[in-house]
């Protein structure tokens, strides 16, 4: 039986492989002609958009282009203000002291403070009668908990400027302050009162005279010390998984500084133009995620992050200005703190034209003076000027009049004469990134 049965095997197996041959050659020939055929379509194609000058980009990224500046007359500004345990009452009074309804707001009270101090400062914003009328302050109520000289201050500040992003409308500089900072100018440069003008520059006028891509940092290339102190070590900082504060720690492996970009240092206070945070947090490009997760692991990221990633994006490099805005009081060589400024510190905060001053104590004497001779607050805490008059007694009695003329006293020349003096400097092309 198995004799009878082989030749009817054969008899069905080499058709059907014949068959199988004869289906995969004519499948080959539909496939290569139709892909040729669709070459030749999509090369004439491109060859037509060539020629209507609508050329399909070779790399997504070269669709996307830097923001363009704002051309209105008079800057607008957003600043954070930020503060930890204790730091309420220091917040509020330096967030009138800089406050102006062109302006943006956000106020942050990390996780070390109670949630009763949190909750008073949120209640503040929620009910202060200007802020109410014109919508510019924000609390961040889901507050992060940042550690001193972690990378979580970075993150924080990155928060802070995302939601200036997605809900402060048009502005254009980011400014990072905390609540031991303290303005010496105004915003709005106007005030009746002549005497107290020969002493007060305003800040929104002077700024309105410059180019809005400007990016005032602090910064320098030669990181010194900071290598082997800062660099190579490998901190973790337990704010990034801990909901209870606590100092960063080391651990025992140490690294090499990185190839692929040049590192920077220099002041943790900044004032960014709006083009340079989209860029940091929109990410079109993927350095500035890459030197973040490189400064997560880097002591006192706020002194090295912004100005690493400006400074190796060819975008960015030429519209730095090296320099923080700030009077600080250090020691020689400096140490980790800065002083505690007081009424001592008065004339030299003067001389330095700069517009803001720190470190201050919590009601340290010397504010006093600044809001007396500098600002001309108000019995609120407000500096009243061009956007503000008063018919009565108390804040709500207040009417915002102009916001958009602001009126420098003679007083203007001193921060004129600071950032003239910076953007005209020999050597300014020279500390460029340097």
């Amino acid at each position: 039986m198995e004799n009878n049965k082989q030749p009817k095997k054969k008899n069905w197996f080499l058709p059907l492989m014949l068959s199988l041959v004869l289906s995969t050659f004519l499948v080959f020939i539909f496939v290569f002609s139709s892909s040729t055929s669709y070459s030749s379509h999509f090369y004439k194609t491109q060859v037509r958009k060539k020629k209507n000058n609508d050329v399909i980009p070779r790399f997504v990224e070269s669709k996307l282009r830097i923001s363009s500046v704002s051309t209105d007359p008079i800057p607008r500004l957003a600043y954070l203000i930020s503060g930890s345990m204790g730091d309420g009452q220091s917040l509020k009074r330096t967030l009138k002291a800089l406050y102006h309804p062109r302006n943006q707001y956000v106020v942050h009270l990390d996780l070390e403070a109670s949630a009763e101090e949190r909750l008073e400062l949120a209640e503040f914003v929620r009910n202060e009668p200007i802020f109410g009328k014109v919508g510019n302050v924000r609390m961040i109520v889901r507050a992060n908990l940042v550690t001193y000289r972690g990378p979580t201050m970075v993150t924080n500040t990155l928060h802070a400027a995302a939601v200036l992003l997605k809900e402060g409308g048009d502005w254009d500089w980011f400014i990072n302050l905390s609540a031991s900072d303290y303005p010496l100018v105004t915003q709005d440069g106007w005030f009746p009162n002549l005497a107290l003008a020969k002493v007060r520059p305003d800040l929104l006028h002077t700024l309105s005279t410059i180019p809005r891509n400007l990016n005032f940092i602090e910064h320098t290339s030669d990181i010194g010390w900071k290598e082997s102190q800062r660099a190579r070590p490998v901190i973790i900082d337990p704010g990034l998984y801990s909901l209870h504060k606590s100092d960063v720690f080391w651990v025992p492996e140490r690294r090499g500084v990185p190839t692929a970009y040049k590192l920077f240092t220099g002041s943790a206070w900044i004032m960014l133009s709006r083009p340079f945070i989209e860029f940091c947090v929109w990410g079109w490009d993927n350095l500035p995620r890459i030197v973040l997760m490189y400064y997560a692991n880097f002591l006192s990221s706020p002194e090295g992050y912004f100005h690493t990633v400006i400074c190796n994006a060819d975008e960015f490099r030429n519209t730095t200005v090296n320099h923080d805005l700030h009077f600080i009081s250090w020691d020689n060589p400096p140490k980790q703190h800065p002083h505690f400024l007081t009424t001592d510190d008065f004339e030299r905060m003067v001389a330095s034209n700069a517009p803001f001053a720190r470190k201050f104590g919590r009601n340290e004497t010397v504010l006093d003076k600044i809001d007396t001779k500098l600002l001309g607050c108000n019995a609120d805490g407000y500096v009243p000027g061009g956007w503000l008059s008063k018919q009565g007694n108390t804040i709500s009695d207040y009417l915002i009049t102009n916001t958009t003329k602001p009126k420098p006293g003679p007083g203007a020349e001193r921060l004129k004469h600071l950032i003239t003096g910076l953007l005209t400097a020999e050597d300014f092309h020279a500390k460029q990134c340097s």
